[in-house]
């Protein structure tokens, strides 16, 4: 008895989409203009960026190690706000328009292959809180100066500042929480929990 030879399998063919269905998910590649704009603005916080530290350069043996700081706060808040950008452009464009289809390519991202809008949501959350903290930090440095004429902050400004960034960190813990008990409905409803 010779065995009988196995018939190729095929891919099931997905059913026709109605032409509403189409244009309605076609849609998505509207915001490839916004992703492109966002890679422009990168481009601008480039340049933000050398020209900040062109200036720490030349300036460094005049000036204090306060103004040195707060240059340098200055750079570390423009790295912030660029990874936000990344992480807005690489994960909005993956979880909202198309694939980029980086498994196995040697630069790709770790969080990439774990990413949906409940995972972007929480980063860029606390991507915000660090730019804030930054921002804060720099503000209690030049805030130093308060009563001086070279003092750019008022208190109530500062106290703003402070609630602005209390209200960021509250925030981010109830996306994080709401997302949370997402997860554990998901799960009892799957029967894993």
């Amino acid at each position: 008895m010779t065995p009988e030879p196995k018939a190729p399998s095929v891919a099931p063919v997905p059913p026709p989409i109605g032409l509403f269905a189409q244009v309605i998910f076609g849609s998505r590649w509207l915001q490839v203009p916004l992703y492109v704009g966002l890679i422009i603005a990168q481009a601008v916080y480039v340049l933000l960026f050398l020209k900040e530290l062109w200036h720490l350069v030349l300036h460094s043996f005049d000036a204090s190690e306060q103004q040195i700081m707060l240059v340098v706060l200055g750079l570390i808040d423009v790295v912030m706000i660029s990874n936000l950008l990344i992480m807005v452009i690489v994960g909005g464009y993956e979880t909202f328009v198309s694939r980029l289809n980086l498994s196995g390519h040697p630069d790709e991202p770790e969080w990439l292959s774990h990413v949906n809008a409940s995972v972007l949501k929480i980063k860029l959350a606390m991507a915000i809180i660090g730019i804030s903290s930054i921002s804060l930090l720099r503000t209690f440095i030049e805030a130093g100066n308060l009563g001086t004429t070279r003092s750019n902050f008022t208190e109530s400004g500062v106290m703003w500042q402070v609630l602005i960034h209390l209200t960021f960190i509250v925030s981010a813990i109830g996306i994080a929480w709401v997302d949370r008990l997402g997860e554990t409905g998901h799960r009892k409803a799957a029967g894993h929990g």
